[in-house]
């Protein structure tokens, strides 16, 4: 629950900035070197849209094990995690990696995609929780651990 609640804060944050960075968001994308002008708007958006719901859900319902969230959030990290590799693999520089839009920027470096490697760790662990069935307890009067012997 409680790395529900701290990545639905900071995925809200992520969308927020974004958000309130809209009109640069296509020149961020830009940077990486994939997607430039118009073309890079509807990934923005779907970026943006992406992290407001899965940020909104975790805050809204962190109890939640459904597995939509997890795979908006999963989705999402995925992207921004290949931009990334890409990028730095390919020696681009790219001044603001655009997770918190013009706000908090960073420059792309080794440190971003070990941010990224840990959520993808944080999203390994979400998708495994949600999957796991809960463990049943044992109907009323039933006694577990002791043998019971039929004559």
């Amino acid at each position: 629950m409680v790395l529900r609640l701290a990545l639905g804060a900071i995925y809200a944050a992520m969308g927020i900035g974004q958000l309130a960075s809209l009109g640069e968001m296509p020149a961020i994308l830009g940077a990486y070197g994939l997607v430039h002008g118009a073309a890079a708007t509807v990934p923005a958006v779907m970026l943006i849209a992406g992290e407001l719901v899965c940020g909104i859900w975790f805050l809204a319902r962190p109890r939640s094990k459904a597995l939509a969230p997890v795979w908006v959030y999963t989705g999402v990290l995925v992207v921004w995690t290949l931009l990334a590799v890409q990028a730095y693999a390919r020696g681009l520089a790219v001044a603001n990696c655009g997770c918190f839009g013009t706000h908090l920027a960073q420059r792309l470096s080794w440190f971003v995609l070990l941010q990224d490697a840990l959520a993808l760790l944080y999203a390994g662990l979400l998708l495994r929780a949600a999957r796991t069935p809960p463990l049943r307890e044992p109907a009323r009067g039933v006694e577990v651990g002791r043998d019971v012997r039929i004559p």
